[in-house]
């Protein structure tokens, strides 16, 4: 979300007059500020719904995956079968696809918003509801442990939290992939992609085995 600010941010810097100009001004700036009003209105509704159900430290908005972020995933998944769980599964983009992949994907979100868009889109293209299902559920408060397969694009901050998490409850054959930031500390089984669109993957037999030899780390 930062990336997206920062180019909006941008683009108002270049189209605004600077200090000083001449020009005209009144009516551009008003215009502009009715567009940002109503993209930010546009915005909060997919962002916002169901944020005051999460702590603080663990709220992530939403910030949908890039088409090469979505086939990388599916590149380090290529090989493996079984559930699937999308933490944050947003527009539910990384479920169809892993779901046509022959996974039977659940996609965990709490915005009811985007929650009924990925159902509405399960529906028109012909997916099976029990190939691919969208719950409105925190994932933080729910087991994971009968997926053997976990996908996330959150934020560096949760990173760790959520590496916790999992090596609680996932089975040793799971295999985790991360979009775009790294579980700290984790060994990496592989990676694809580069900048903004690099996603690793993560086994969590190979995660625990190195971490047993960590003092202090949680396995």
């Amino acid at each position: 979300m930062e990336d997206s600010i920062e180019v909006i941010l941008q683009d108002y810097d270049r189209v605004l007059p600077k200090a000083g100009s001449n020009r005209p001004h009144h009516v551009l700036s008003a215009c502009l500020g009715t567009l940002f009003t109503g993209l930010y209105g546009v915005w909060s509704l997919f962002v916002v719904p169901g944020f005051r159900k999460v702590p603080w430290s663990l709220k992530v908005p939403y910030l949908p995956s890039s088409k090469d972020q979505t086939l990388n995933i599916m590149k380090l998944l290529e090989g493996r079968t079984g559930r699937l769980a999308d933490l944050g599964s947003g527009d539910g983009r990384v479920v169809l696809a892993a779901s046509s992949a022959g996974f039977q994907s659940t996609g965990f979100e709490i915005n009811s918003f985007l929650v009924a868009y990925a159902r509405s889109k399960a529906h028109w293209t012909g997916v099976p509801s029990g190939q691919a299902t969208f719950v409105q559920k925190d994932f933080w408060n729910t087991n994971l442990s009968t997926y053997n397969n976990v996908t996330a694009f959150l934020a560096p901050g949760v990173m760790e939290v959520l590496g916790e998490k999992l090596l609680k409850e996932l089975p040793d054959d799971a295999r985790v992939i991360a979009c775009r930031f790294p579980f700290p500390n984790w060994p990496q089984q592989s990676s694809v992609g580069s900048g903004l669109d690099q996603t690793f993957a993560y086994d969590i037999s190979s995660v625990r085995s190195h971490l047993r030899k960590v003092p202090n780390s949680v396995s």
